[in-house]
């Protein structure tokens, strides 16, 4: 007597379970890959924190002209570098294990590239220390009103781009990157001035010297910022930009 059709097997029973293995395993590595990334993210939110935090300080450092704040900003550049260092492994260790592609991969180079930039402006920020430890002691002074303003708009510039990138907000790195004009008008301006006021007391060229350096790097901290504004586009348009031409 032959079997009914329900008494004999199917073939489709045993793959059930194998689907369900391979969508729970999917699952698992996405949200491995999720956590990974998140991990990233802090890291960069971390070094942009303290990025925003050394470059107040230098200038605090070259306002009150002290020497001991200015040794503190200069030392504590380690702590920026030992978050780049992990930050950068921890991107080469996901993309390895977890093996990434298309937007994820483009996010993860994109924020090892950032964590570089982040690095250099927190050496800018100890440079700037440099000069304020220089200029402690010195009592004739030349006139740098525009240094504040750069400072600060440069720290502002750099937590803003921070969120922009870990958000992947083209419009907010867009209004980041026109920033960048403000500092070089300041810096322009700081120069001029500077150089003026050179040309009048030969005693005012050293400690002149010194604050236009200081400018220097907090412009150079501001063309930074607008590297990272660029990724930020091209991880939210696939185009290449130039935001500062």
């Amino acid at each position: 007597m032959s079997a009914s059709n329900s008494d004999r097997p199917t073939m489709e029973s045993p793959r059930a379970p194998a689907t369900e293995l391979a969508a729970d395993h999917a699952t698992r590595m996405r949200e491995s890959l999720d956590g990974e990334m998140r991990d990233v993210k802090d890291g960069v939110l971390r070094m942009g924190s303290y990025v925003e935090e050394q470059i107040l300080a230098a200038l605090e450092a070259i306002t009150h002209r002290d020497a001991e704040l200015a040794q503190k900003v200069i030392a504590s550049d380690g702590r920026i570098n030992e978050v780049q260092r992990a930050v950068s492994g921890l991107v080469g260790m996901t993309i390895a294990t977890q093996a990434p592609v298309a937007r994820d991969l483009r996010f993860l180079l994109a924020l090892d590239r950032v964590t570089y930039e982040l690095e250099r402006m927190g050496d800018h920020a100890g440079s700037v220390a440099k000069q304020a430890r220089k200029l402690a002691g010195v009592t004739s002074m030349v006139t740098y009103d525009e240094l504040t303003p750069m400072a600060e708009l440069a720290a502002r510039q750099v937590r803003d781009v921070v969120l922009a990138l870990v958000d992947v907000d083209e419009q907010r790195a867009r209004a980041v990157a026109q920033r960048d004009d403000d500092i070089d008008r300041l810096y322009h301006q700081l120069f001029d001035d500077v150089l003026a006021e050179m040309r009048t007391d030969p005693a005012k060229v050293d400690p002149g010297t010194r604050i236009l350096f200081a400018a220097h790097y907090l412009e150079r901290i501001g063309d930074r910022v607008t590297n990272i504004a660029e990724d930020v586009v091209f991880l939210a348009t696939g185009e290449v930009e130039d935001l500062n031409p």
